[in-house]
């Protein structure tokens, strides 16, 4: 058993051609990676290609996986994407921050090529989405905000009060009344963090 160091999901583990891939791993472009933080094990059978998986010990924590909920932070924005910070796994909370990436054309399920990113989310936004991809090496998980559930659950004024949702695509500061773009999530009342 080897140890995988911390964070490392996502790291190369071996080629196609060494190995089998077992538990805890996925293969991309003839190669194995770890799709968790914990314990390499290899296992041989007669003549047969070793078994590789990544065996999560008590000490690792979980990992957003495809078609998890999470729930994140907006770090930037530019035309074409939000980086944010992932924070929960579902109502788990993370040991150490993930790096995700929602693409403009990931926003909203429904006339796409209108999604402009600045009217969706804004910097220290926090957002509900669901992890669509695995991320590269550097652990950038691709997100999507594309159902109603998903998108802004707090955000908060430019006179830095929390705002309230109006519609789906508007929040309101209700101390000075200001009206502000958002991919405004449908939140269902599992997802709320307190």
């Amino acid at each position: 058993r080897q140890r995988l160091s911390p964070g490392l999901a996502g790291e190369r583990l071996c080629s196609t051609e060494e190995a089998t891939a077992g538990g805890g791993t996925y293969t991309r472009h003839g190669f194995i990676f770890s799709s968790l933080a914990g314990c390499l094990e290899r296992r041989s059978e007669d003549g047969a290609l070793p078994v590789v998986s990544v065996v999560r010990d008590s000490e690792s924590q979980l990992l957003p996986n495809v078609g998890a909920v999470v729930t994140c932070k907006v770090c930037s924005i530019n035309s074409r994407f939000a980086k944010v910070h992932i924070l929960y796994v579902g109502s788990t909370p993370l040991k150490s921050t993930f790096r995700g990436t929602i693409r403009r054309e990931d926003i909203r399920a429904t006339e796409k090529d209108k999604v402009e990113v600045y009217k969706s989310f804004r910097p220290s936004d926090i957002v509900l989405a669901k992890v669509i991809s695995l991320g590269d090496a550097q652990s950038n998980y691709l997100l999507s905000t594309a159902e109603n559930e998903l998108g802004v659950v707090v955000a908060r004024s430019e006179a830095g009060v929390q705002m309230v949702p109006i519609s789906w695509c508007e929040m309101q500061c209700p101390r000075t009344h200001t009206k502000e773009f958002r991919k405004v999530a449908r939140v269902q009342p599992q997802f709320l963090q307190t």
